[in-house]
């Protein structure tokens, strides 16, 4: 399987992570640039990673390799992989029953798909990002791995591929049944980079409402994304948001300012808004102490 970005991700993200045109042309990855002295917002959650990925600054680090469950920040790795592995974004997959249980069962957050339903690869990405369907991740896992064991080890190929050397994956939604596996806030932030080279998954990220007329086939749909900055923060481009129980409330996010791509995440807060309060005081302190 070929994963997008894999050929510049060891080489660039080793450090830090700088942008697709700079890994491009450069044969090593930039020296490590600190910000201009200044106390940084306060962090409630257990880990938080934030940098300027244009330039490779790091402007805020918190227990940035503790190995930690993300739950469905792991649905990136899951849309990278179902992009890497989709010949046509507009093939159809029929929703199934047991796609449907599964996020029931679980009770986990679902796109209401029902069983019978035939969407389009590109619509069940949207179903996965924006209101983060357990339903859309069993659906998706199950044509493309095929079935969710192989998925999952696809996942696991391109964790690597990515050097993400502190993140496993043991299922396509993060929730932790049996487990959620792991990952550290430095290794989703280097997601998040190679996941944002992909157009079609950036455009996703950044919407704030996708609409699925109702045809011969399926059901209308409309989703929304559970990404409050989008639209409050200026230049907020994504990424995902999570939680589980044994996670907490999970943000993966990344802003655009003055050609400058940022990305960051917090992981582990126990307020669900408050990542999002988190994230924002953190980029408008980046905007105060940028040189």
């Amino acid at each position: 399987m070929l994963i997008k970005g894999s050929l510049w991700c060891a080489a660039v993200l080793a450090v830090a992570v700088a942008s697709p045109a700079q890994a491009a042309s450069a044969p090593a990855a930039a020296p490590v640039r600190e910000p201009a002295a200044s106390a940084p917002p306060a962090v409630p959650g257990r880990a938080a990673y934030l940098i300027d990925a244009t330039t490779g600054t790091v402007h805020h680090a918190k227990s940035a390799t503790r190995r930690l469950p993300v739950a469905s920040l792991t649905k990136v790795m899951t849309a990278y992989v179902v992009l890497a592995e989709a010949g046509d974004l507009g093939d159809t997959v029929t929703v199934t029953t047991g796609d449907v249980r599964h996020a029931a069962a679980n009770g986990a957050t679902h796109a209401a798909l029902r069983a019978g339903e035939r969407l389009t690869t590109r619509d069940l990405l949207y179903a996965l990002m924006l209101p983060s369907g357990a339903d859309a991740a069993h659906a998706l896992a199950r044509r493309y791995g095929p079935g969710t064991t192989r998925f999952v080890a696809k996942m696991n190929t391109a964790a690597r591929s990515l050097g993400l050397a502190n993140t496993r994956y043991t299922n396509p939604d993060g929730l932790s049944v049996p487990s959620g596996g792991y990952s550290t806030a430095k290794d989703q932030v280097r997601l998040a980079f190679a996941a944002l080279g992909d157009p079609t998954l950036r455009q996703i990220s950044t919407t704030g409402r996708h609409a699925v007329p109702r045809t011969a086939v399926h059901h209308a749909h409309t989703w929304h994304n559970t990404n409050k900055l989008l639209g409050a923060a200026p230049g907020a481009i994504g990424v995902k948001t999570g939680y589980t129980r044994a996670a907490g409330y999970c943000l993966l996010y990344a802003a655009e300012r003055e050609e400058h791509l940022l990305i960051g995440v917090i992981l582990g807060d126990t307020q669900a808004d408050r990542r999002f309060e988190t994230a924002e005081r953190l980029l408008e302190w980046t905007d105060a102490t940028a040189p």
